[in-house]
């Protein structure tokens, strides 16, 4: 059905477990009465008003600690605790400063989108922007911390920024004040320090790819040492997974902000966020990780006195993410109108004392980084007509380009992939990277994740970097032609690759994320083995039983990709000898997926796989008579037609319904040609 789109990737929040503002405003009295009881809000908020800084310092911290318990949000929201807490962001204790910026961190956090919105419309960023300010203002004036100690000012900015990165990636209105009220240059300014915090300017890093992404009133009032700051960033090159996860951030951010740069500096820059992106993906993360842990050994036997509780709260920090992930298999929210796939990352809380375990996340970070924003780059915001297995009706705010400043180059725009673009993206080797990343850990890095329960956390993590490549794989497949790829060798191998990460377990995954990337990869792959008439190497029984896995997903592109490759797979067979057999299972499949599938787009993926399965050929006119494939869709056509009329309208995209259209026009036609063949 032509093109698969690929979802551009937006930054996520720390944790986007959404929980209605007015989640605990309906239940009844006897509900309230127990929430009463049992939470501790309206205790802890009255603590805020006390005359001792360290009662307030210490009812912030449990503030910030209870608030990840999300049930507990509600109770606070009701008893006004973001107006409660907004004067104690600008308290006369530094400490009560920190803890009360924490604790609305922790709830713009852990509350999610609608909770975010809420704290924005309560007018939290007002005493925000101020604190930001102020922090700034006191960066050089504070006194220069010691060797190992931190700098008390820049704790409460890193809190502070933080909390900003939230409510922007959640909030146009957040946006919107952060785009008027100069909150750039502030958080450029935490960017600075990064010479000496890399923890803050991490943070700020974060939030300024976020902030960059789809705002073109922002990108129009960049100016060179906003550009500056960023490009000695990029350029700088100092040791350890933090810098490397800071320089990615960088490239991203300029990435982003690439209609803003001087057009003499658009070559240079390009080549200078590819490079950095390519020694990225160049780490080895199934040596490091090891590595990392057995540093982390090494420590401790060195320091006798290590306490044992940093561990297990590491460890149940891991096992909280662990079960959040499990339990909530890649959440989504919306900003813009976009879908926004989030990521739970709570690596910012480990326990002090945890910093190979924070390399290690940074680490993996950076290489997921890295992967999306190779996407991105590949990617366009302008679907064609029939890229529309993933838009849907809510979708039309996508339908417009990017919104840059007037005069950009074309240089660095997506998905018309330039001649500069393709030449840098092949000149750092980046496809063969982004293949070698779809590949899983070694061993080794499994097995210390799972001895270890802090540790333990990077194994989902690591997951998600193979499936990042394997999208990536995908975009790039999309945008580039076989001969800049290797030829035909190395498309073969690929597709070998692929086939090996399918079928070399004793069953196919069955992870949903795993799943939707790599049959997306595959079917890019399929389709340009198929048009350069390049043998293929799965053989039919491998495809049946990935249909039938694919066919279990409860997602739909994974379904609508499934099908997609089962129609290549056929299409191709029919133009050879002695294939009936086979093109009789396939088309059995699909028609089946045609009648039963409950979604219109994977009905219509596997009514046109059919179309091209069976529109030629004398194998094809075989099998098509014998599993009776014109009876069979003339029973079909009054069922599609009748649940077009039904559905359509309230549930598909237009894109989604002109392609519908299409189908049930192309199927009357094929009906048609059918019948004319059964009279020779």
């Amino acid at each position: 059905m032509g093109k698969s789109k690929t979802t551009k990737f937006k930054r996520p929040q720390f944790s986007t477990v959404g929980l209605p503002v007015n989640a605990g405003k309906e239940e009844d009295a006897e509900e309230e009465d127990h929430g009463d009881e049992s939470c501790p809000a309206a205790e802890l908020l009255e603590k805020l008003q006390s005359p001792s800084a360290d009662v307030r310092e210490f009812a912030c911290a449990s503030i910030s600690r209870v608030v990840q318990q999300s049930q507990t949000i509600p109770g606070f929201l009701q008893r006004d605790a973001v107006r409660r807490l907004g004067p104690m962001l600008l308290d006369s204790s530094l400490a009560v400063r920190e803890t009360a910026t924490g604790a609305l961190r922790n709830l713009s956090a852990c509350g999610g989108q609608e909770v975010c919105e809420d704290m924005v419309k309560h007018d939290v960023m007002t005493p925000l922007t101020a604190l930001l300010r102020e922090c700034c203002a006191g960066f050089e004036s504070a006194a220069e911390p010691m060797k190992d100690q931190k700098n008390a000012v820049e704790d409460v900015a890193n809190e502070a920024v933080n909390l900003l990165w939230n409510l922007c990636e959640s909030s146009l209105q957040a946006l919107s004040v952060f785009n008027k009220a100069g909150l750039l240059d502030l958080v450029v300014q935490c960017l600075e320090r990064h010479t000496h915090n890399v923890e803050l300017a991490i943070s700020a890093a974060h939030c300024l790819h976020t902030v960059t992404e789809d705002n073109p009133e922002l990108l129009c009032s960049l100016n060179t040492a906003v550009l500056g700051v960023l490009e000695n960033v990029l350029l700088s090159s100092q040791p350890g997974m933090a810098q490397t996860l800071l320089r990615t951030l960088a490239a991203g951010t300029l990435w982003n902000m690439k209609g803003s740069l001087p057009a003499a500096r658009q070559a240079q820059t390009l080549s200078a966020v590819l490079a950095t992106l390519s020694q990225c993906l160049d780490l080895d993360t199934g040596t490091l990780i090891p590595e990392l842990r057995q540093a982390e050994e090494v420590r401790h036997r060195n320091t006798p006195a290590a306490p044992d509780i940093e561990e297990q709260a590491a460890g149940e920090l891991a096992e909280e993410e662990m079960e959040e992930e499990e339990e909530e298999e890649a959440p989504k929210h919306k900003r813009n109108g976009k879908a926004v796939r989030a990521d739970n990352d709570f690596s910012d809380l480990l326990p002090r004392g945890k910093e190979e375990l924070r390399e290690a996340t940074a680490l993996l970070t950076a290489q997921q980084t890295s992967l999306e924003i190779i996407v991105n780059m590949c990617c366009s915001d302008d679907p064609s007509d029939d890229e529309w297995e993933e838009e849907s009706s809510s979708d039309e705010s996508d339908m417009g380009p990017d919104g840059l400043c007037d005069g950009v180059s074309n240089l660095m725009s997506p998905l018309c992939l330039s001649a500069e673009v393709h030449g840098a993206l092949i000149s750092h080797s980046v496809p063969e990277k982004v293949l070698k990343k779809t590949e899983f850990p070694g061993k080794e890095a499994m097995d210390v994740c799972h001895r270890n329960p802090s540790w333990r956390s990077l194994i989902k993590k690591m997951q998600r970097v193979q499936s990042r490549a394997l999208t990536c794989l995908h975009s790039i497949l999309s945008t580039m032609d076989a001969e800049s790829l290797g030829g035909t060798a190395a498309l073969q191998g690929a597709a070998q690759h692929l086939s090996t990460l399918v079928f070399g377990a004793a069953e196919i995954p069955k992870d949903e994320e795993f799943l939707e990337a790599v049959i997306s990869a595959m079917r890019s792959l399929l389709q340009m083995i198929a048009s350069k008439n390049i043998p293929q190497c799965m053989t039919p029984q491998q495809l049946m039983s990935l249909s039938e896995a694919a066919t279990r997903c409860e997602v739909v592109s994974v379904r609508v990709n499934a099908v997609a490759i089962l129609g290549i797979t056929g299409s191709t067979l029919a133009k050879e000898k002695g294939t009936a057999e086979t093109l009789q299972m396939i088309g059995n499949a699909l028609l089946q997926v045609a009648t039963r599938d409950a979604d219109l787009v994977v009905n219509g993926e596997a009514l046109d796989g059919l179309f091209d399965v069976f529109a030629d050929g004398d194998e094809a006119e075989v099998a098509a008579k014998n599993i009776q494939l014109l009876p069979a869709l003339k029973a079909l056509q009054p069922v599609f037609k009748a649940k077009i009329r039904k559905e359509g309208r309230g549930k598909y995209s237009p894109q989604q319904l002109c392609v519908l259209d299409n189908i049930k026009v192309n199927l009357r036609r094929f009906i048609g040609y059918l019948e004319k063949m059964g009279k020779k």
